[in-house]
């Protein structure tokens, strides 16, 4: 047979056949990827990257010298048709590939408007992959119109690079607010203020109705019947897992890649891990967006495809640059009652505390590194200071740490 394939040259692509060699796997590892460059780190696109502040080569998570030296078979600018669980193989650019052991991961899609309102027109553009930043980077000039279509990370930190670069902005968010998903009204308020600050045209509550152009974009007609004068459109509304092949191949499809505690999908020799795959977690099942989660459950997988027999259990945390502003995010906020707003010592530093009842569930952290390094750890410790103790600004954090 093949050894193991890895289909999906993201994080948790690049860092699950790290992880192999790491433990003493000696067998063949090749990874494939659809794209024409070694894996790369893909936070930085929206922000350092297209802010012209980070080279390409800065990007790369390992250089093309490490794969060499691994004997890890890096196979660029290669697509997967299709997968053959029977035979254990793939079909990948005119080739049948074997594998004794498959693992899926191939991340996520980025959601598009339908053509029918213009989302096929030039000058819209996905903020995704290293191709899509490369494509509107020369848009990014000063007096260009742009608008961004979502109020999510991703809309908002687009939107921060556009307005530090010059540009007129107009974001719209068809949702009551900004990351109404992800984040309690406290934090939208304060993103909402943040960019609205630095010159930002921002609508909630807005939708797009259609975009106008012959064969560019020129201007949008939004939902409320306003009408805007365009050079171009970002569209940040979402990630879908890239599930296609897997369910071709009639694997467990639910939110994503279904696979259970160790990573194994529907099929005892395919694994799955990183945005694609969906496990179980408190009793229900949840998939989770983020590099952490790429890496560390990518790790797990490789200890498993090994014979570990280790349970996945996350410790979420996330994070986002805006301006000079950096959000930390530590744990799940899904089910809180309650915030507790912790002021900071400094201006735009404060942290959002989310709690069930008595129970501390997740920090959202504005500049404020050590309520997110003390929130993080308390939340993996299943400690939960009561809500008064962390409103109190003379509360010394760290000692909760001890108590």
């Amino acid at each position: 047979m093949g050894g193991i394939v890895i289909i999906g040259g993201g994080q948790a692509g690049s860092s699950l056949a790290s992880k192999l060699r790491n433990l003493g796997c000696d067998g063949e590892i090749t990874l494939i990827c659809g794209e024409p460059v070694p894996p790369y780190q893909r936070p930085p696109l929206s922000k350092q990257y297209l802010l012209g502040e980070m080279e390409k080569e800065r990007l790369y998570l390992r250089p093309q010298s490490f794969y060499d030296e691994q004997n890890i078979t890096l196979m660029l600018d290669t697509q997967v048709s299709s997968i053959d669980p029977a035979a254990r193989s793939i079909h990948a650019n005119g080739q049948d590939i074997a594998y004794d052991q498959l693992a899926l991961t191939t991340g996520s899609d980025p959601r598009m408007l339908p053509d029918e309102i213009g989302g096929a027109l030039k000058g819209v553009f996905a903020v995704r992959t290293l191709a899509d930043v490369d494509a509107m980077a020369a848009a990014f000039t000063p007096g260009k119109r742009v608008l961004i279509v979502g109020g999510g990370y991703i809309g908002l930190e687009a939107a921060a690079v556009a307005s530090k670069l010059g540009l007129s902005v107009t974001l719209i968010e068809l949702a009551p607010r900004i990351l109404q998903r992800v984040a309690c009204p406290e934090t939208s308020d304060y993103f909402r203020d943040l960019h609205k600050g630095q010159g930002v045209d921002l609508r909630e509550g807005v939708g797009l109705k259609r975009l106008t152009g012959e064969a560019h974009v020129d201007g949008a007609e939004l939902g409320d019947g306003s009408m805007l004068d365009l050079d171009f459109v970002v569209v940040g509304v979402g990630i879908t897992p890239a599930t296609g092949l897997a369910e071709a191949a009639g694997l467990t499809i639910d939110n994503g890649i279904a696979v259970d505690g160790e990573g194994r999908t529907s099929d005892a020799h395919i694994w799955a891990a990183g945005d694609c795959a969906s496990f179980p977690y408190k009793g229900g099942r949840i998939r989770l967006e983020s590099v952490q989660n790429a890496i560390d459950q990518a790790e797990c997988v490789a200890e498993n495809m090994l014979g570990a027999g280790k349970t996945y259990f996350p410790q979420p945390w996330f994070w986002s640059d805006q301006y000079d502003i950096k959000l930390q995010i530590a744990g799940l906020s899904t089910g809180y009652d309650g915030i507790v707003l912790r002021p900071g010592t400094q201006p735009g530093m404060q942290s959002h505390w989310y709690y069930k009842g008595d129970r501390l569930l997740a920090v959202d952290a504005m500049n404020d590194t050590r309520g997110y390094m003390v929130g993080k750890r308390l939340i993996e410790a299943g400690k939960s200071p009561d809500r008064d103790v962390i409103a109190n600004p003379e509360t010394d954090l760290k000692a909760l740490l001890r108590a």
